[in-house]
């Protein structure tokens, strides 16, 4: 059996991984996180979760020190890009210490582990439309302070393959989606007002900041699959996309789940939900992920929408639930 170890396990791609690896039945595997998150209730029940603060360098290096792990998932961050302008220093000390933390206890502890880095296509920026699909040897750009501190883990990581020699894959993951995702997200927001709405909850109105925005959108399921091919067949050092290699902008997103909606429902721009700066489109050129895994995305981007509203559908008819 192979130890794993998954950072931010509570979390929407932590919580799918555990059980794409639990249903694979060949992996010992162990969690750390922060909080229990939105992913906690949902873990099977063979795997071991460990809550501690990893900016902390001595509780790292002594989860590591009892896990002994052989693969390490490094997926917990502030995921969140309107949290990152209202806390730049702290999503960037969120997002690089743990990972400085766990790099530093490799070296020091002579671990022989393979790491794998969850970083974001939001290190790209604002890609020229000649450019795209973007592929990994495009500059990094980024336009928001999510995007640098993503930027800093993706460097870090390779800094540590150079300099230690430590086996590191690097991951740039682009938008996914699917149950269980905070509504801090799009799909999830819009999916979370149309089960409100339809359930009695709130007006017929549902708000929404640019739907002009084009985005690569894949479901969680093929995501963390792909990361689980990555750990295997992933050349160390390498940087991977990890996208459907094509774009939907989210107006078609809401139109998608509009046309699941049992009621009619009017749209609302809200100021609140638009950043200060925005790419207009990105798509990933997944060429390098293909090759070396043969990965495919296996859930259309009409069925993972589907998936979502059905999730917030059952969450909302739940006792105790309050709209949000």
């Amino acid at each position: 059996m192979t130890r794993v170890l998954i950072t931010g396990i509570t979390g929407f791609a932590g919580g799918h991984l555990a059980a794409h690896l639990v249903e694979r039945g060949c992996f010992d595997i162990y969690g750390a996180a922060l909080d229990r998150g939105y992913g906690l209730d949902f873990l099977p029940g063979r795997v071991s979760v460990m809550l501690l603060n990893l900016q902390d360098p001595q509780a790292v290096e002594t989860l590591l020190e009892e896990v002994q792990p052989q693969h390490i998932y490094h997926l917990a961050a502030q995921a969140n890009v309107p949290a990152a302008w209202e806390d730049p220093w702290g999503t960037f000390e969120n997002n690089v210490r743990p990972e400085l933390n766990i790099l530093r206890t490799m070296v020091r502890r002579n671990l022989d582990c393979r790491l794998l880095v969850v970083a974001s296509n939001e290190i790209y920026g604002v890609v020229p439309p000649e450019q795209l699909p973007v592929n990994e040897d495009a500059p990094l750009r980024p336009v928001n302070p999510y995007g640098v501190s993503k930027a800093a883990q993706d460097l870090l990581a390779l800094q540590y393959h150079l300099s230690h020699g430590l086996d590191v894959i690097r991951v740039r993951a682009f938008n996914h989606l699917g149950p269980r995702q905070s509504p801090q997200f799009v799909a999830a927001s819009f999916a979370r007002q149309i089960a409100e709405i339809e359930a009695g909850m709130r007006a017929p109105v549902l708000y929404v900041g640019n739907l002009e925005a084009k985005r690569d959108f894949t479901d969680v399921a093929d995501v963390v699959r792909a990361y689980a091919l990555l750990m295997e067949k992933g050349e160390s050092g390498q940087a991977y996309n990890v996208g459907s290699g094509h774009a939907h902008s989210v107006r078609q997103l809401l139109d998608v789940l509009l046309s699941m909606s049992t009621i009619s429902i009017r749209i609302e721009a809200d100021p609140r939900r638009t950043r200060p700066v925005d790419a207009p489109l990105i798509v990933a050129d997944i060429t390098r992920l293909q090759r070396i895994t043969g990965w495919q995305p296996t859930i259309s981007f009409e069925e993972s929408l589907r998936r979502v509203l059905a999730y917030w559908r059952d969450v909302v008819r739940q006792p105790g639930y309050q709209p949000g």
